[in-house]
């Protein structure tokens, strides 16, 4: 492992905490939409890196969201369910290819790469928001946040993303 790979992963995981709290924390679309962008480090982290320090960083991100949110462990209960789940979601979406050691997401089609972002964010969300509103009888409330939300988050994610790639040439 190169020290390459841990100061990027911590300058990626610095920035979108600070983005998300400083920023996205603060728009209120509607009144209710509020994009979780931090969401990004989750796709962009390595695939083959070892996954219990994955999922203990997803749980950091999540805590460090809610240290600044205040909103009592819903971001870390979130992110460590898609940190857990990201590779059967990855199964799910790449099919076999996810297997080999020479798999990048970087070289998947742009089709694969929103679907695998849209799960992820979907799965998310509904946690999110099922932890947040806490009762069952509030379901069209809890999939209206997540649609919109999601959608909003969605298309952040993919502006950040095309943002922020290398281009291939």
């Amino acid at each position: 492992m190169t020290s390459s790979f841990y100061y990027i992963n911590f300058i990626r995981f610095a920035l979108l905490v600070l983005v998300q709290v400083l920023v996205f924390n603060r728009l209120n679309f509607f009144g209710f939409i509020n994009p979780m962008v931090y969401i990004l480090f989750l796709y962009w982290y390595p695939i083959k890196e070892n996954r219990s320090v994955f999922i203990f960083t997803g749980f950091l991100l999540g805590l460090c969201i809610d240290f600044f949110s205040d909103t009592m462990a819903l971001h870390a209960a979130s992110t460590v369910t898609i940190a857990y789940l990201r590779p059967t979601i990855m199964r799910f979406v790449f099919g076999v290819n996810y297997e080999f050691q020479s798999f990048k997401l970087s070289n998947t089609t742009r089709v694969q790469q929103i679907t695998f972002l849209t799960l992820l964010i979907v799965v998310h969300h509904i946690i999110f928001f099922t932890l947040e509103i806490f009762s069952l009888s509030n379901l069209l409330l809890i999939l209206k946040k997540v649609i919109f939300t999601g959608i909003a988050t969605l298309i952040l994610c993919l502006l950040f993303g095309s943002l922020f790639s290398v281009k291939k040439e």
